[in-house]
């Protein structure tokens, strides 16, 4: 029975993934570091879109062209990393001819028994869009490059009893220099981040403005995300690197921002303001606002009149 071109391929297996980039059998059955230097990969025999049970890093030796941050241009034309995680779906549509660089693909089984199995569900970044790609500098990019050669050699010609731990312990290394570079991309795009902090408060302040609450409920993080074009996790990381509070975070002060108004301009009642924010129940209403404020929302309104 052939596949359906809308479900997406799905890869179970390493000896899959290797037999339809044409390479040979993975030298385990778990991991593969793949240098794509050395490999003539078939990347056009992938299917367009496709899921596999992996988590997958992989470094783009030559991104092309700079990348414009606000009205200024930075040179990371060394290269970049770009993170995905298990089941989610990728495309090779976008592929050009150079696919110089390395992908280490890893079987969340593989890091059983080790903290790491549970401690990389934390890195955000792996579920960043491709266009919030880590871009590396030069010295960035050798950093990384160490350590996938690192993992290489062990793969090829030290399997032993230790290998795992080693090569556990250089994922480890891997997820933390690729957090720190992620901390000075924020920094550099400080004032492109400041300008998307602006059109985020104006989107909610649209929101609540025009009572789309009533129709939609309350924003989501995801709402946000896909009008300013960026993946949830990215937009609450970026929030969090500029004001300590994250997406939802975010949304939730402006909820007691826009209730304190009400409370105070207004005299609506508790559960008229519940609804008009949005809230299905005054109750979650009343617990978000205490629990943000030390105040019920009628104490609140009660000591405006003191």
């Amino acid at each position: 029975m052939k596949q359906d071109p809308k479900i997406p391929y799905h890869y179970n297996s390493l000896i899959d993934l290797h037999r339809m980039l044409g390479l040979s059998k993975p030298l385990h059955p778990l991991i593969s570091l793949i240098d794509n230097s050395y490999n003539q990969l078939k990347v056009s025999h992938l299917p367009g879109n496709h899921t596999s049970v992996f988590y997958k890093i992989s470094l783009k030796q030559n991104l092309k062209g700079k990348i414009k941050y606000g009205q200024q241009y930075y040179d990371f034309d060394d290269g970049g990393l770009f993170f995905v995680s298990p089941n989610q779906v990728t495309s090779n549509s976008d592929n050009n001819d150079d696919h110089s660089g390395y992908t280490l693909i890893i079987h969340p089984d593989f890091l059983l028994t080790y903290p790491l199995a549970a401690t990389i569900k934390r890195y955000g970044f792996f579920s960043y869009s491709a266009n919030e790609a880590l871009h590396l500098s030069a010295k960035e990019k050798e950093t990384i490059i160490t350590i996938f050669k690192n993992i290489d050699d062990e793969l090829k010609d030290r399997l032993d009893d230790f290998s795992q731990d080693v090569i556990i312990s250089q994922i480890e290394s891997l997820l933390n220099y690729s957090n720190r570079f992620y901390k000075r991309q924020f920094l550099i795009r400080k004032a492109f981040n400041n300008s998307l902090l602006q059109k985020m408060e104006a989107l909610l302040d649209d929101y609540f403005n025009a009572e789309k609450s009533l129709i939609n409920g309350i924003p989501t993080v995801q709402y946000l995300a896909d009008e300013l074009h960026l993946s949830p996790s990215y937009l609450s990381d970026m929030l969090r690197n500029l004001t300590g509070q994250n997406a939802q975070q975010h949304i939730q002060a402006r909820l007691i921002e826009k209730a304190k108004e009400k409370l105070s301009t207004t005299d609506l009642s508790v559960s008229q303001i519940a609804y008009e924010l949005g809230f299905e129940h005054s109750q979650s209403f009343s617990r978000l606002f205490k629990s943000k404020t030390n105040q019920s929302p009628i104490d609140f309104k009660s000591s405006l009149k003191n």
